[in-house]
């Protein structure tokens, strides 16, 4: 039956005339937008095909071909995309298949590519919505997804090597490196999943997919050692510069921390691999500190980092856990406004700040005295001194100052004598959260115990020194006794706690039946534990649940609390909080001030730098002369 010219063009077979080549398209598959080069025919003289099968595979894999082109000039592919999420599991396998076959075809072709980039969103929807993808999700195994990871490896290594030797390259494609983490996931997960408890893996183990755990090793060791080089170059680029600011800043670097998480990831699954990843971070500490300041970003996930506090330095940690807070806005209509009465301080600034929705102080506040005209940053700083200094002031028995550094505050036990005491700890937690969150030193700072117990970390007998320096001294004393006189009772001490109350004294028992326990030498060491903690956590612990609770509202995410304060010394919150007490530089401040309606050439911020300059010998002629030198009059 002679075929029609309408069945003809239905037909991808019959788009090619008899004796003419695959290069000829009918109106319903026209040549890809991007790449018009025909598929590539072997010589008659160079080919002998000895075996059909041969030759139908081949045919069915450049029909397939011509078919996928067909589908991706219609835009059907992406259709996947558009199913429910639970549907994608199903969706990953057909893309597999058509990457497989592709990839024996034109394994370079941007056809090819763009099936490859598919199937990694797939393979992350899937990932993402079971947890961890199993060994087999559907038909996949891992050495069916490993071919197309090593080519991602192939192409991020290329890069890495561009963006280290070339000052014009771009670096690392965001968009493979995307799919380099796509198929990651899975691998790691069925690596994880097949070794179970033996990780951190041995190389000379031999579990199933053998072959393909050894080359990820091999990769990962492959890639620290381009990074270490890359963390070099931008080491050298500083010490060029002098600075860590923009001008040093390589755009192909954006994608280096990206990298480094994604093979700390991997450095767990092997023996001395993680040690190894750590050792090149700490030799590489300025350059590391460098990009975090300069491309983290608030949606990134730096957990990694955080919990590493050596590798890190005070600014580049301040960096990271500023991100936590939202960022503050410049629109007005946005901030949370407040009029505020100055003989009503702390009652009015409770009003405002504890009885609203947390959501309403994410974007900044607005703030204004009553009976004044002054506005902005300088009056809201103003408020947060007045009202730190309200709310830790100890005549209000909220806090207490260590007896060793007044400027050093911890919970008072005794608070609860206020009815409100725990709504004005979360109070005093959003208060001090808002001022982290608008850069704002308060000139105070909290006690190591309080410190830790933010932290959610354990308190030691040598983190009460400044808090309560007469139950240090008493329970060193204890530790440090004989054991022969300590046994013979001669303190005569239980397992109880005298607390003092309003004036009033009662005993609280250390635990069940801890009036009946004498401390000996074999328990003294538990005695003084539980004493540090009924005296600094059991006492303390819902003022110090409810000032969480309130430092937890102002963050991005509340879950977050512990890990800000995890992430911290005591000594970065001081600096946050307090402020360094190393003399003012008016160079370097100069050097950092940001001019809003002003030119640094404008008379007024002349005066200002002469007078600044002024001040400063005034204080170092002081320093020379004794503190009586402004008392002697006019010099």
């Amino acid at each position: 039956m002679p075929v029609s010219n309408s069945s003809a063009v239905c037909d991808p077979l019959t788009t090619r005339k008899p004796g003419k080549s695959w290069t000829t398209w009918s109106p319903l598959f026209p040549p890809f937008a991007e790449d018009k080069r025909s598929i590539p025919q072997p010589k008659a003289s160079k080919v002998a095909w000895t075996n059909s099968s041969q030759l139908l595979t081949r045919t069915t894999a450049r029909l397939l071909l011509l078919t996928c082109r067909y589908l991706w000039y219609l835009r059907l592919l992406p259709l996947w995309m558009d199913l429910p999420k639970e549907l994608h599991s199903y969706c990953a396998p057909i893309a597999l298949e058509f990457c497989k076959l592709l990839r024996k075809v034109v394994n370079e072709d941007s056809l090819y590519a763009w099936c490859r980039s598919t199937l990694s969103v797939l393979l992350e929807s899937v990932s993402s919505s079971m947890g961890l993808m199993r060994a087999k999700v559907k038909g996949f195994t891992v050495p069916e997804i490993f071919p197309f990871f090593n080519e991602l490896v192939s192409h991020l290594s290329e890069e890495l090597d561009s963006s280290l030797y070339s000052t014009t390259s771009e670096g690392p494609s965001s968009s493979h490196f995307r799919e380099f983490v796509a198929f990651l996931n899975p691998l790691k997960s069925a690596i994880i999943e097949q070794v179970e408890s033996r990780i951190p893996i041995s190389i000379d183990y031999h579990p199933l997919y053998r072959d393909e755990i050894r080359n990820l090793h091999i990769i990962f060791d492959k890639l620290l050692h381009q990074m270490k080089n890359c963390l070099i170059r931008v080491e050298e680029s500083l010490v060029a510069r002098g600075s860590n600011g923009d001008e040093f800043v390589h755009s192909g670097w954006s994608l280096y921390l990206s990298i480094l998480k994604e093979l700390n990831g991997i450095s767990k699954l092997y023996q001395g691999a993680e040690e190894k990843f750590w050792m090149v971070l700490r030799n590489m500490k300025a350059s590391l500190c460098a990009l975090i300041i300069r491309f983290s970003r608030r949606d990134d996930d730096n957990q990694w980092l955080l919990e590493h506090k050596d590798v890190t330095d005070f600014e580049s940690r301040r960096h990271l856990v500023m991100m936590m807070f939202p960022e503050v806005k410049d629109d007005y209509e946005e901030l949370h406004e407040m009029l505020i009465d100055r003989s009503q301080l702390l009652a009015e600034s409770f009003e405002y700040i504890a009885r609203v929705d947390s959501e309403s102080l994410h974007a900044g506040l607005f703030m204004e005295f009553k009976n004044e005209e002054a506005t902005g940053p300088g009056v809201l700083r103003e408020w947060f001194l007045l009202v730190c200094q309200a709310i830790f002031n100890p005549e209000n028995a909220l806090f207490l100052p260590c007896a060793y550094d007044r400027r050093r505050f911890f919970p008072n036990p005794a608070s609860r004598m206020d009815p409100l005491h725990l709504e004005y700890f979360s109070f005093a937690g959003r208060v001090i959260a808002l001022a982290l969150m608008h850069k704002v030193q308060v000139g105070i700072v909290f006690d190591r115990v309080f410190f830790l117990q933010l932290a959610g970390m354990d308190i030691s007998l040598e983190d009460i020194r400044e808090a309560d320096p007469c139950l240090y001294s008493s329970c060193k004393k204890v530790l440090e006794m004989d054991a022969e006189f300590i046994d013979s009772d001669a303190l005569g001490l239980t397992f109880v706690r005298e607390v003092e109350e309003l004036g009033s004294r009662r005993v609280v028992e250390l635990c069940a039946g801890g009036k009946s326990i004498v401390v000996n030498s074999r328990n003294r060491q538990e005695y003084v534990n539980l004493l540090i903690r009924d005296r600094f956590s059991t006492s303390t612990s819902e003022q110090v649940d409810y000032f969480s609770q309130g430092f937890g509202h102002i963050l991005s995410n509340s879950r977050l609390q512990k890990i800000f304060f995890q992430s911290l010394e005591l000594e970065d919150l001081d600096r946050m909080l307090y402020g360094s007490e190393s003399p003012i530089c008016v160079d370097d401040w100069k050097a950092h001030t940001e001019y809003n309606g002003y030119k640094e050439s404008d008379p007024q911020i002349t005066w200002f730098w002469e007078l600044k300059k002024i001040c400063r010998l005034l204080e170092k002629c002081q320093q020379i002369k004794g503190s009586n030198f402004f008392s002697s009059g006019p010099q």
